[in-house]
């Protein structure tokens, strides 16, 4: 039937029926002259009449044919048995042309169809032709003449133009859209008057000129003169494409006026049929139609501005020869080979070409079954076909044996390779490829390391063919490609074939990996060997097709001899190509993605070259049998693990997901599971992170990695670096580090073996043992780090130890390929090639290190890709690199050749290129990191052994902080190793330098940008690293003197026979009732801990603040040891801290003691901490409810204590105070209630009960067993002993001694009635020493201290074990405390409302008594104000003042404590716990700890020794400036010869004096006495300065300067504010906000600033004639050319490539009521103002890369304009109105949340502008669940499209509903901003990963 249909449709009616149809599909077309042939009914018929007079006839015109005078240069085989009606036309028009002497342009789309033409028309002619292919590469010389030197002299050979000039041949210029602008304009004298003058003096002049003058002139003259005659037969065809719609320069306005065009469009329909027909007579008519009008709908106008590239109609006679042998295979296969739109388009793109082939009905079959099972079953030698093999490919239902052709080599039956393990679809594309390498070349393309290599090599040796790699990069000229110029020993030049040209003359398979890469106007050379397998070469030199070749031989009778004497070559009639590429990025402006080597490289005039097959990525089980084929004995569970994760990653269409799985390829995870076959025991969170370099990912991707990670249950196991790591160790020739050996290596070249000085560190041995692994399983290795973390330390130490002689290379930004491998130098006129590093460490088997490989081009270091991959390498001087050895010309890679190679971090601020992402596939990675602190201290230790350890410490710690800082991106250079190091070698070699100088060497770079500044001053004072202070600003306060000490009277303990006074209390005892354990949930905040000496010394040593609420009130403050306890009764909570650890802990109690309404209730709350047994755990008891409560803060276990044996425990009988204030010794705590106590025993879990006779006041702990009891009416004092061990079953006795106080004499006047009562009294003695001090009198007793309101101190020698009268000595006070009133004044009115209800409840006094000090706090009032400050000086406001009494220096001191930031709201009940604003309790020994009501917790050191060695420690950190001004003294002899030393005259009126050698006391003269003088007998200093300013002068600006400075600045702000029309007030309020994220703002601006810079980056131009002679021009600048320079310069983009767009930003700010609503409790809608406002400033004046615009969203709809893309703010007032906007907005609005419809609306209205990328960034406050949304329909939304970037910021929320949230949310994308602080900062993250990483 097909024959029949075939009949009918060359019949008129059919045709006539099937044009119209094509019509109306395309009327779009009707237009074009192709589909005029209707019009036209004349038949055009060519006639070739050879002998009638040899003329050639088409339609009514007719040409005389000439004989050629070289008939081997006229095109063959171009002309069909039947010319197509069109054809002919455009013959006709090219003839018409011809005799009219015209040249002509034929334009039209890409493919093979204008040259044929041009090819056809020639041939018809029997014209010669010369053929240039022009690319980006093309220079004059090529064109007209150029030199070569033969025997020593430069000579010029004319090259094609001139050629064709004077022999009259045809000149065809193919691709002037590549040429590079103003190279063609050459041609321009000679299209027009057929004349030019050459460079050797020759002139051509046009035929009718010449011939004139030759009737004047002989022709010798005309020789003479050097002029030449044009032939008349010269023409020029130029081909070339459109350019606005195709890529390419556009046409030179004074060239195009030379030419005629002709529009050659693709054949029409039915001319396309016909040709179909006849290609595939078995294919049914009706599916040829079918893809014919597919083609056609696909090149129409329509499609291209939809951005549908050209569909290659050329290829379809491929495709049909293919459908001919293939009758089942789908059409849907067949158009994915010839238009691969899957892998050019994005998404709308798929659903344009799909629904076009739904219309032409070619079936969509999915990946249908029929599809799927083409398997190549055997492939022969074929028996009849010589060159080819037969193939038998299974298909679906039959067996089908077809042709294709074969290499030289032995043919290797399939699936036999050892190293390539057959998956079903891999062999599946391997028999398509088999199909498609019957009619065409091919491309293949697939993701890096997904195994296109491996099939390519496979595929080759299937047909026994050896392959030819060319690694394509990106500067490859065609020059590179094709013919290279080299000199023959004796100094003569000549041209060397490039591999692909041998390769097509061997028939080898060529291979082109990487045509992504190439510049299309390099590649466009190759077209012509590509359609029609003829190439023309630069010496001239031309191979023909194979056929085409043997119808010369036969028709010229020619021998292949001669032929090649006439340099004319066949090409190999197996001679083929295959392409690899990586996919195209979809969407990607070619212009911008030069630099990073991602093109939307696959345009219209490439598909016409190949036909493609994709590579898909594996599936699961496919990669699994890959794996365990390749990697025998990987662990099944592992490789299980690999792959969820890799293919979880991979199925995700988030960006970042995306680029994490490119870097887990095929090829790496192979890698991986190599290396766990070896290393079983390995983790493979370890490998993976080592496979992406997730340490040096964005924030965000790392986040994704380890979601990714956890959602597959891969866990990281603990750090190995607790087990103490063996060091290396080399024994018996073998190298062990940690658990990994190798066998030491013996060198040739000793002096090659690095040697380096190296501390062992852990860390560094954990990444050596891991480089050992790789390097072992025969790796390359690839180190990547910041600065300065040692790379190159590790390495050299690496090669050291294995003792490998290494090459170094340092690569920079003007690296070539050349340099690289060879360098050419010249010699003697001989061109000789130096071995660079790289070639002479593959020779011997030496390791490479390639240092700095980020810096050169990636381009130029892809070469290292052939080179690892498959051991294959070319050299410029035409040797090769091969692993295996044997040919000549090769050099064999030796077995122990390694590369090292050293980059930087990708990203900012190492503005290198981004190495690891073109080439990091191919190496092991390893991420090299600053060493952790332990590791750096111990390293620093061994740099400086005599640096103090504390200075140490600090530098890492401070260093530590600044790098995470970097991390996160608040700093931008991230601080490394190497800059401690050289701090430290400074401290070590100068000792007294001080350490806040010596930072300055490091930190002096950051001096001028002052947000840098500000955060690393604030960073280096944190840590106590005092920067910036002077060694005289200490502020210690003023000491007073202690009133004498004074014996004041004995306390007796009365135990006589008087039986009144001794009373026995009855015991019970009880087991303690305990209700629980309640596990309470322990949060840890991490402690800011501030240094406070950083700016001057002070007695305080460092504060934190304690993360509590604004209105929660401290009410305890107690410590045990070195931790710290604070409570809070506003809800309860209690807070525990170590001295210097991280983190503080907190357990908050509010589910115990419900938080009531104040007023009604006031908790109040004392702590005890337990002793020894039991660290860290405590006792609390509620005052109010009576409740004990025992608190472990470990494991967060709360029991409550029932203590009354009666359950009865009403609040009636509430006890009011704990014993608490002291130490606690074995779990003892006492609580007294009105007439009895109880005593807690809590180790043993017991309570006694003792009955006392008298009413307590209050208990002190004085001993373990022992109570000092104060009755609370008289203040009377007793002793309460209890026996030491309590038992059960004997309820024994305490006894009860009354002590009596009597004073010295009673004659004092101080009567024994006034009992005092003690504020503290010490539970310890004093030491001797410090008692002996006190008293003045050496003395050892037993002693207690006691403090209270009438004196500073009191000691009570022998009390309590001394039975006999203690004696009391007293410092007393001038006034007694309690007596001065509280002048309520100032703020403390304020604050307190002057309610003192009742006494506080704390007394703030503690002992130190190691220091020998009584500390106590008393509020301001107290306080002798005026002993303190002088008369003019205002005192500081302060909360309270610490009160130290120092017991051994008789001084007293007053220290301020400044006044907190924030005071709860409830003062009435504050005053209640304290009569000042702090609380004290000591820590450690010389110490004492203040807790303000803020939570402020500042440290005192009041020890006097403690604070002199501190003072000591400090002032050496500051370094002393002795303030003597420097001098520079050289000594050396002067020649004037010394006499006698004299002393000289004294100058009566003392004038200083410099120099000469009379006056004495001159600073510096000969002979005589003064400064610094030479020879004089002595220094004599007349007081004169030594000329210098002095530094405090210098500092000093004076004041008037300094004012004037402000007042200027002044003045220009409020101009400023005038002309923006902005209030101060507004300002003020604007910079509020302003101020608040400038930081951010600085930092955004500086990574825009540099990447603006980056993309700005100058490229080497070409063919200049000035700048850097440019090595591969080298021997064109031996023959004499002009332009072999090269130099820098900017490049256009290339036009017609697309412009670059801005990137499209939107920010979604929540202003729902709630926002506002809760502004109060956390400030949210204030912080997401400031991350407006952030948003507005960076992007300030960088509108061209960025445009953004601001929509809110709350309950009164989603669409709430704030900044609308075109009108972006320019100034203050414009943002400020934007803040005002957003927060009346938050203000007023309804309820209601529309995150979900404002973000899914945003989306979908981003995705349809055009844009270089999109973003959203959404701000929202989450209450989801409030409102009903599911959190996975978020979710849904947020990666609805792939295009949109969109990222959620949530602030947090309560409980952990965020966290929740952000669980559910795809990693990456959702942020938690819990501190509302964040906010900016998240912004600031998601800007630097995302958007500022490709701009």
């Amino acid at each position: 039937s097909g024959a029949m249909h075939y009949q009918l449709l060359r019949s008129g009616t059919a045709a006539a029926v099937a044009s119209r149809r094509v019509r109306n599909i395309l009327g779009s077309l009707l237009g074009r002259d192709g589909w005029m042939w209707r019009s036209h009914e004349v038949k055009l018929v060519i006639i070739l009449s050879f002998f009638a007079g040899d003329t050639v006839t088409i339609g009514e015109i007719s040409y005389k044919l000439k004989t050629p005078q070289n008939p081997e240069l006229v095109p063959l085989k171009y002309l069909p048995d039947s010319v197509p009606q069109t054809v002919a036309q455009h013959l006709r028009w090219i003839m018409q042309k011809d005799i009219l002497g015209q040249d002509v342009f034929l334009i039209g789309p890409p493919g093979p169809l204008r040259r044929s033409i041009a090819m056809q028309y020639l041939e018809l002619t029997k014209r010669e032709v010369e053929y240039v292919a022009l690319s980006r590469d093309t220079t004059e010389t090529d064109l007209k003449q150029r030199r070569e030197i033969r025997s020593g002299t430069a000579f010029y050979l004319d090259q094609c133009a001139v050629r064709a000039a004077t022999q009259g041949r045809v000149l065809v210029l193919e691709g002037l859209e590549k040429a590079e602008r103003n190279v063609l304009p050459v041609l321009n004298n000679l299209l027009e008057n057929r004349e030019m003058q050459l460079e050797d003096g020759r002139f051509l002049m046009s035929a009718e000129r010449y011939d004139k003058l030759l009737q004047e002139h002989t022709k010798e003259e005309l020789d003479s003169w050097k002029i030449v005659r044009v032939s008349e037969d010269f023409r020029v065809i130029a081909l070339g494409l459109p350019v606005p719609k195709y890529k390419g320069n556009p046409l030179d306005p004074p060239l195009r006026s030379r030419f005629q065009a002709r529009d050659i469009y693709y054949l029409p329909f039915k001319d396309q049929l016909e040709l179909l027909y006849t290609a595939g007579p078995n294919v049914a008519a009706e599916r040829v139609s079918q893809l014919v009008s597919l083609a056609t709908t696909l090149c129409s106008q329509e499609s291209s501005n939809l951005g549908l590239p050209d569909f290659p109609v050329d290829n379809l006679v491929a495709a049909l020869h293919v459908l001919n042998t293939f009758p089942t295979l789908s059409s849907q296969q067949l158009v994915q080979r010839l238009y691969p739109y899957k892998s050019i388009l994005g998404k709308d793109g798929h659903t344009a070409v799909e629904s076009v082939l739904s219309v032409r009905a070619v079936e969509l079959d999915g990946l249908s079954v029929a599809s799927f099972d083409l398997k190549v079953l055997s492939v022969c030698t074929s028996s009849e076909h010589e060159g080819h093999a037969d193939v038998r490919v299974q298909t679906a239902d039959k067996e089908i044996t077809f042709q294709v052709p074969a290499g030289s080599k032995e043919l290797r039956p399939p699936n036999s390779s050892p190293t390539f393990i057959n998956t079903p679809s891999h062999s599946q594309l391997l028999a398509e490829m088999m199909q498609s390498h019957m009619v065409k070349d091919l491309c293949l393309i697939g993701a890096k390391g997904c195994g296109k290599s491996v099939i390519a090599r496979e595929f080759a040796e299937m047909l026994g063919y050896s392959m030819e790699p060319v690694m394509l990069y990106q500067d490859m000229t065609a020059r590179d490609l094709l013919q290279q110029r080299y000199t023959l020993p004796n100094g003569d030049t000549a041209w060397r074939a490039s591999p692909l040209v041998t390769a097509a003359m061997e028939g080898k398979l060529l291979i082109l990996d990487g045509i992504h890469r190439v510049n299309l106007g390099t590649l466009a050379v190759l077209s012509r060997l590509l359609h029609d397998r003829e190439l023309d070469l630069y010496d001239g030199t031309r191979l023909l097709r194979w056929d085409r070749y043997q119808t010369l031989k036969e028709q010229l009778q020619f021998s292949d001899q001669q032929l090649q004497e006439r340099s004319i070559f066949p090409i190999h009639p197996s001679f083929r190509v295959l392409a690899l590429a990586e996919p195209p990025v979809v969407g990607a402006s070619s212009s911008s993605g030069s630099s990073r080597g991602q093109q939307q490289w696959l345009g219209p005039e490439l598909l016409t070259m190949f036909l493609y097959h994709t590579v898909a990525p594996l599936a699961k089980a496919e990669e699994m049998g890959l794996i365990q084929g390749l990697a025998p004995n990987v662990p099944e569970e592992a490789a299980e693990q690999l792959l969820q994760l890799t293919h979880g990653l991979r199925q995700t269409n988030d960006p970042t997901a995306q680029s994490l799985a490119s870097s887990l390829s095929t090829r790496q995870l192979l890698r991986i599971c190599r290396r766990l076959s070896q290393y079983p025991e390995e983790s493979i969170a370890h490998a993976v992170n080592k496979a992406c370099l997730s340490r040096f990912l964005p924030s965000l991707a790392r986040a994704s990695l380890e979601k990714a990670l956890t959602n597959c249950s891969v866990q990281d196991p603990p750090d190995p670096a607790e087990q103490t790591r063996d060091h290396n160790v080399v024994q018996d020739g073998v190298l062990t580090i940690g658990k990994v050996s190798a066998p030491i290596y013996n060198p040739n070249q000793k002096m090659k073996v690095p040697d380096v000085l190296f501390y062992d560190n852990p860390q560094h041995m954990m990444v050596m043992e891991d480089m050992l692994k790789d390097f072992l399983l025969g790796e390359h290795l690839l180190l990547v780090g910041n600065q300065g973390v040692g790379k190159n330390k590790i390495v050299d130490r690496f090669l050291h130890l294995l003792n490998r002689p290494r090459e170094y290379l340092q690569l920079h930004r003007d690296t070539t390929v050349q340099t690289l491998t060879l360098q050419p130098s010249v010699r003697d006129g001989i061109i000789t090639y130096e071995d660079s590093p790289l070639v002479k460490a593959v020779k011997h088997g030496h390791i490479l290190v390639i240092d700095e490989a980020d810096k050169a081009p990636t381009n130029v270091t892809c070469i290292l890709k052939t080179l690892v991959e498959s051991g294959e390498m070319i050299l410029a001087d035409g040797r090769r690199i091969i692993s295996a050895t044997g040919r000549p010309n090769i050099i064999g890679m030796h077995p122990d050749f390694r590369m090292l190679v050293l980059a930087n971090r990708p990203g900012f601020p190492f503005l290198g290129n981004d190495f690891f992402g073109a080439l990091g596939d191919i190496f092991s990675c390893h991420a090299v990191d600053n060493p952790k602190p332990q590791a750096e201290l111990a390293m620093l230790k061994q740099y400086g052994p005599d640096v103090p350890e504390a200075t140490l410490q600090k530098l890492v710690a401070a260093f530590g902080e600044l790098r995470s800082m970097a991390d996160q991106g608040t700093i931008t250079y991230p601080y490394s190793t190497r800059e401690v190091v050289n701090i430290v070698k400074h401290l070590q070699k100068f000792p007294n330098e001080g350490l806040a100088n010596v930072v300055r060497n490091v930190f002096d770079f950051d001096s001028y940008n002052k947000d840098t500044r500000e955060v690393l001053i604030e960073a280096l004072h944190k840590h106590g690293i005092p920067i910036g202070a002077k060694p005289t600003s200490v502020n210690l306060a003023k000491e007073l003197p202690l009133p004498d000490v004074r014996m004041t009277g004995y306390w007796a303990l009365n135990q006589g026979g008087n039986a009144r006074r001794k009373l026995l209390c009855p015991t019970e005892t009880h087991t303690i009732d305990v209700k629980g354990p309640a596990f309470l949930r322990v949060q840890s905040y991490p402690c800011h801990r501030q240094e406070s000496r950083a700016l001057s010394f002070t007695e305080e040593k460092a504060h934190w603040q304690i993360p509590m609420n604004e209105v929660n009130i401290i009410c305890d403050v107690v410590s045990s040891d070195d931790t710290l306890y604070v409570a809070m009764c506003n809800p309860v909570a209690l807070y525990s801290m170590k001295e210097r650890g991280e983190n503080i802990q907190c357990m908050e109690l509010y589910d115990v003691f419900p938080r009531t309404i104040s007023g009604v209730w006031q908790p109040f709350v004392t702590v005890a901490p337990l002793g020894s047994p039991l660290d860290g755990q405590v006792v609390l008891h509620e005052e109010q409810s009576n409740t004990v409560l025992h608190l472990d803060m470990v494991t967060g276990a709360v029991r409550r204590l029932m203590l009354s044996p009666d359950s009865d425990q009403t609040p009636s009988r509430p006890s009011n105070w704990w014993s608490s204030k002291e130490q606690q010794v074995r779990g003892f705590s006492v609580c007294r209630e009105k007439c009895g106590s109880l005593v807690l025993d809590v180790l043993e879990g017991r309570v006694h009960s003792i009955s006392l006779p008298i009413n307590l006041k209050s208990v002190f702990l004085v001993a373990e067993d022992r109570w000092l009891l104060l009755e609370s009416n008289t203040n009377k004092k007793f002793l309460l002993t209890k026996p030491m061990h309590m038992a059960a079953e004997d309820s024994e006795v305490c006894q009860l001694h009354s002590i009596s106080e009597d004073p010295v004499s009673a004659g004092h006047g101080a009567g024994s009635a006034e009992a005092s009562v003690p504020q503290m009294l010490s539970n310890e003695q004093l030491p001797n020493e410090n008692l002996s001090a006190a008293l003045d009198q050496k003395i050892v007793s037993p002693n207690r201290v006691l403090a209270d309101t009438s004196c500073f101190a009191q000691i009570i020698v022998g009390f309590p074990d001394l039975m006999s009268p203690n004696e009391v000595y007293t410092f007393k006070r001038p006034v007694d405390l309690s007596a001065i009133k509280g002048g309520e004044s100032g703020s403390h009115a304020f604050f307190r409302g002057a309610l003192r209800s009742d006494t506080a409840k704390r007394e703030n006094c503690v002992s130190l008594l190691s220091a020998n000090q009584v500390v106590r706090a008393i509020p301001p009032t107290k306080v002798p104000l005026r002993d303190i400050y002088p008369k003019d000086v205002t005192p500081p406001m302060a909360a309270a003042y610490l009160e130290v009494t120092d017991l051994t220096s008789k001084k007293l001191k007053y220290i301020p404590v400044p006044r907190s930031m924030t005071v709860s709201p409830y003062t009435s009940w504050l005053s209640k716990v304290s009569d000042c604003d702090v609380l004290v309790a000591a820590l450690g020994s010389g110490s004492v700890v203040t807790v303000d009501m803020g939570g402020y917790v500042r440290q005192w050191e009041t020890g006097l020794d403690t604070l002199q060695r501190s003072l000591m420690e400090w002032r050496n950190m500051i370094g002393t400036e002795d303030g003597r001004p420097i001098q520079i003294t050289i000594q050396r002899d002067s020649g004037m010869n010394v006499s006698a030393p004299k002393h000289g005259k004294m100058d009566p009126s003392n004038a200083p004096h410099v120099g000469g050698n009379q006056w004495a006391g001159g600073t510096g003269g000969r002979d005589t006495a003064g400064l610094g003088g030479k020879g004089g007998p002595y220094r004599l200093d007349a007081g004169h300065k030594v000329h210098q300013v002095s530094q405090a002068e210098k500092d000093a600006v004076p004041e008037e300067v300094r004012r004037a400075a402000r007042e200027m600045a002044e003045k220009a702000f409020k101009e400023r504010l005038k002309e923006i029309g902005m209030s101060e007030y507004d300002a003020s309020t604007y910079e509020r906000f302003s101020s608040a994220v400038r930081r951010q703002v600085q930092s955004l601006r500086i990574i825009l600033d540099s990447l603006q810079a980056k993309g700005k980056e100058r490229q080497w131009l070409k063919n200049q004639a000035m700048g850097e002679l440019d090595d591969s021009k080298i021997i064109d600048g031996l023959t004499g050319e002009k332009t072999i320079y090269k130099r820098r310069g900017e490049l256009d983009p290339e036009l017609g490539s697309p412009q670059q767009k801005p990137k499209r930003l939107r920010v979604l700010a929540d202003l729902s009521g709630s926002m506002y609503r809760f502004n109060g409790v956390d400030g949210r809608l204030e912080r997401s103002m400031e991350a407006v406002c952030m948003v507005m400033e960076a992007l300030e004046s960088y509108e061209h890369k960025f445009k953004y615009d601001i929509v809110g969203h709350s309950g009164d709809g989603y669409d709430i304009e704030l900044v609308s893309a075109d009108k972006m703010p320019k100034n203050d007032k414009q943002r400020l109105k934007v803040l005002k906007t957003m927060h009346a907005h938050a203000q007023f609005c309804m309820s209601g949340d529309y995150t979900l419809e404002a973000t899914d609306a945003s989306i979908k209205e981003l995705a349809r502008e055009e844009a270089d990328e999109h973003f959203v960034v959404v701000l929202s406050d989450a209450n989801l669940e409030r409102y009903g949304i599911r959190p996975e329909r978020f979710a849904q939304v947020l990666t609805s499209d792939p295009q949109v970037n969109a990222f959620a910021i949530f602030i947090g929320s309560l409980g952990d509903q965020a966290e929740r949230l952000q669980r559910t949310l795809p990693a990456g994308r959702s942020f938690v901003a819990m501190d509302t602080k964040q906010i900016p900062q998240i912004l600031q993250q998601i800007f630097t990963s995302t958007m500022l990483s490709s701009a």
